[in-house]
């Protein structure tokens, strides 16, 4: 008999919409294929739900705040369930920008100079920093959040303008910006499954090139590196994933500039919608839709 998945979508995160695609994609696979299937919210009645349908295995389809960034991981902990993807800690680490490229820099992972900023010194103080340590254009971020959410590539001009959006953050990450190639690469547990690069029309791989089919990024895959290239990013994104501690499918986003990659951050639950980059890379290595979630579902359940 087949087992009884619970999907965990929707949320509260501005990843809400990706998500309830996600775990619509995964609801409609597994329920073609014979599974006992329900989805459900993150929300009050999701105890409720798990004692009534008592699933075998938990397919977390969150995405963003709440959903990948250790703290829903640690409420289904206490339900003794397995679920697919990374457990809290790893989760966490990744979804935090600031700590995740720190120990990318610790472990010898190239990564774009950054500092943080805390709406605590002057302009002009923030100008000169800027100047001195990344040089304009600068790429200014939330820490925590995913899918490219609230990113903004500034100029001196537009400066202001962008960290008065971001300001409900009250903690922002500024970054060097490194131009060059999109690369993004997927492991699959202990596998390296592959990379696909990404050429969008907009200024960069934001939201809306990511889930806009409109705005028409190119998809290349097989991506056209030297060997030694692709095995090198390949082998770092591996490491990232090992040093997080992350599990299940991870996937890891870089610039590929003058030669060198670097690594932007690690995504421990990608998405699995019709554009989303894990399941066209596992398509492309010969592993359909549903032989990589029922992967995930597998890799939830065993003991690690």
């Amino acid at each position: 008999m087949k087992k009884k998945v619970l999907i965990l979508s929707g949320g509260i995160s501005k990843e809400r919409l990706i998500s309830l695609d996600t775990g619509n994609q995964v609801f409609k696979e597994l329920k073609k294929n014979g599974y006992r299937v329900k989805i459900s919210e993150p929300d009050n009645y999701l105890e409720k739900n798990i004692k009534l349908f008592k699933p075998n295995v938990i397919f977390n389809a969150l995405h963003g705040q709440f959903g990948e960034d250790g703290y829903i991981q640690t409420i289904l902990d206490r339900f003794k369930i397995p679920y697919t993807h990374s457990r809290a800690i790893a989760s966490s680490i990744a979804m935090n920008k600031e700590i995740s490229k720190k120990l990318f820099i610790k472990n010898k992972i190239k990564t774009p100079k950054f500092f943080t900023y805390s709406y605590d010194i002057t302009k002009s103080n923030l100008i000169n920093k800027i100047n001195k340590n990344l040089r304009f254009p600068v790429v200014i971020k939330p820490l925590n959040e995913g899918s490219s959410v609230n990113v903004y590539i500034s100029s001196k001009k537009t400066l202001d303008k962008i960290l008065y959006k971001l300001k409900v953050y009250k903690k922002v990450l500024i970054e060097e910006f490194i131009g060059g190639r999109e690369i993004q690469v997927a492991i699959m547990g202990d596998k390296k499954l592959g990379a696909i690069e990404l050429k969008p029309k907009r200024k960069f791989y934001d939201y809306q090139a990511k889930y806009d089919s409109k705005s028409k990024t190119q998809h290349i895959i097989p991506v056209d590196l030297p060997k030694s290239k692709f095995n090198k990013v390949m082998d770092i994104a591996y490491k990232a994933h090992k040093i997080i501690g992350c599990r299940g499918v991870t996937r890891s986003d870089f610039k590929f500039f003058n030669g060198n990659f670097y690594l932007l951050e690690l995504n421990t639950q990608p998405g699995m919608t019709k554009l989303s980059l894990v399941p066209e890379i596992a398509l492309y290595r010969g592993i359909s839709f549903l032989k990589l979630i029922e992967w995930m579902l597998k890799d939830a359940s065993k003991k690690k």
